[in-house]
């Protein structure tokens, strides 16, 4: 059997590719098997009888800078082109003679999406499966003295004798030049920032009218089921305990929905892969890969998918550690509870308080990663840098509608599940053992809460705040539900300060998201590290929402 390793920096070509050539050589009755590798230094101690590298046409420059590190490891190596058609779009052109005779290895043009050059790339590679190893590549000759700069110095050489530049960008498509200045490294991320604060803002502005309604009906339904029943338990447990709190963390789906909507238009045009490009640098002075800036987004929508997606992260330290970042990511479970303090406390700033939790979390996401990376358990030499690009395209409508429902469908799920009995259960410590939600200073509910007041009381949290960050463990959305109970639907009255305010979503910001992300870090990182994440979050909420309000109190 001629076993062959398929390697490059495009993950989605080489997976395509790979399959693409493996069932040519099936239905050829080929003894081939094809086998995809992630690093060059994955070849080594490998018997491998070739190797080939796709590389991407509209990023010739960083994909080649792998081939002397793949020559390094495996003699035998095929380049096949992919993507050559975008090449020839913005009238750049490649004589791939040439460039054959300069680095010394065979190269194909292939497309898998026009099923173009496959029959001939498979051809190539059995042929040079045949062939004696040599140390025929000119490039053999600088292992010896190689570094980066040698390699970066002889690609850049390579490619100016073979590669042909357009006269002026004019032949670019709108998307490219568009695609251009997003990934700019000056322009890219005030962009992006500008990009999120237009997202909070039409978050709160357009979403701010179908809430105020749903709000409204909520209050108009609760007032017609209080005429209609009989006062008692079960009325209040009908009126006060689930329908104002399923009721008030429903107010907040037509926000859920748009900003869903956004972040779906930013995945399907591929520009949540320019973020990750745009943030490689940073992650790279973090000590990590820019790819994982891509959990860490997918986080922004629910933690449990994000830590789940970092798995796909080759480096087994930079998975495990990129999963313990994605929990400072604020999740749309966070979403309601910033959303009502927002609102209330925040009316002239809404989209600026809202980017500063989300930075927040970022940053202490990043410090978190610095300090990590100095412990024995994350520390490593090796690096890489994001290539990895998609093609800049237009969002289909299917698709980001499909997106949007996944999304609401999983919050509505959550409402009609954990929501509701966490609803009830709140209303029960709340109503028993007086039966009398007015005497709430005698209740099981101010038990648990005046028990945990001492360590939160210096946070400038009351015992109700705090019984809702207790119930908050399970779904950050219970809080909302939670304030809504206790506070009949008006935390404005309740004792709140900007300062506390902006304390307390702090404090739900960094403390772990819920029960389901500490149970999927538990099954994809380990025991040990599901429980440290569980007292490093605590711990560091607490801290922070301390200093905040401390310093606070002194202005």
């Amino acid at each position: 059997m001629i076993k062959i390793a398929v390697i490059g920096l495009v993950q989605s070509g080489k997976s395509s590719l790979t399959a693409a050539l493996q069932t040519l050589a099936d239905q050829g009755k080929q003894d081939v098997q094809f086998v995809e590798v992630h690093h060059p230094d994955d070849l080594h101690g490998h018997a491998y009888d070739v190797v080939l590298q796709v590389v991407d046409s509209t990023r010739l420059e960083e994909s080649l800078m792998l081939t002397p590190h793949i020559i390094d490891e495996q003699e035998k190596i095929v380049l096949a082109i992919g993507r050559y058609d975008l090449l020839l779009k913005t009238d750049h052109s490649l004589n791939i003679p040439k460039l054959e005779q300069l680095i010394g290895v065979p190269t194909c043009r292939v497309s898998v999406r026009k099923n173009y050059g496959l029959p001939n790339c498979l051809q190539i590679l059995l042929e040079a499966a045949q062939r004696p190893a040599s140390q025929a590549h000119p490039i053999y000759h600088l292992r010896d003295q190689a570094d980066e700069d040698t390699y970066r110095a002889y690609v850049h050489g390579v490619l100016t004798e073979t590669l042909t530049h357009a006269k002026d960008d004019q032949h670019q498509t709108r998307l490219e030049r568009i695609d251009k200045v997003l990934t700019n490294p000056w322009l890219g991320f005030p962009i992006m920032l500008a990009i999120l604060y237009f997202v909070f803002w039409c978050t709160f502005t357009l979403g701010a009218y179908p809430q105020e309604w749903i709000e409204t009906g909520i209050g108009l339904l609760g007032e017609w089921m209080r005429g209609l029943m009989t006062e008692g338990w079960f009325s209040s447990l009908l009126i006060d305990g689930v329908l104002a709190g399923v009721g008030a963390v429903l107010a907040f789906l037509p926000n859920i929905i748009i900003l869903f909507f956004f972040i779906s238009l930013m995945e399907d045009s591929g520009y949540m892969p320019r973020e990750a490009y745009i943030m490689d640098t940073i992650m790279h002075r973090v000590g990590l890969h820019g790819r994982s800036f891509i959990p860490m987004l997918m986080g922004f929508g629910c933690n449990v998918p994000a830590i789940m997606a970092a798995k796909d992260i080759q480096n087994p330290k930079d998975r495990v550690l990129t999963m313990l970042m994605v929990p400072f990511m604020s999740c749309s479970a966070r979403l309601p509870v910033y959303m009502l303090f927002v609102d209330t406390f925040f009316e002239r700033h809404k989209a600026l308080v809202m980017i500063s939790l989300y930075a927040i979390g970022i940053s202490l996401s990043v410090l978190f990663a610095i300090v990590m990376k100095r412990t024995r358990w994350f520390k490593q030499e090796r690096d890489d840098t994001v290539n990895e690009l998609p093609e800049f395209r237009m969002p289909k409508v299917r698709n980001t509608a499909a997106h949007v429902w996944e999304r609401v469908a999983d919050y509505l799920q959550k409402i009609c599940t954990v929501i509701l009995w966490a609803s009830i259960i709140i209303w029960a410590l709340e109503y028993f053992p007086t039966q009398d939600l007015n005497d709430l200073e005698h209740s099981y509910l101010a038990s648990i809460g005046q028990f945990v007041s001492p360590l939160m009381d210096p946070l400038g949290f009351d015992w109700k705040m705090s019984v809702c960050l207790i119930t908050g463990l399970p779904a950050k959305e219970a809080i909302v539900s939670t304030l809504a109970i206790l506070y009949n639907g008006d935390i404005s009255a309740a004792g709140f300060t900007p300062l506390t305010a902006f304390s307390f979503m702090l404090f739900v910001l960094l403390y772990f998201p819920c029960v389901a992300t500490i149970a999927t870090l538990h099954r994809e990182a380990g025991k040990q590290w599901a429980w440290f994440t569980v007292f490093h979050s605590l711990f560091l909420a607490w801290l922070i929402s301390f200093l905040v309000y401390q310093i606070g109190m002194l202005f």
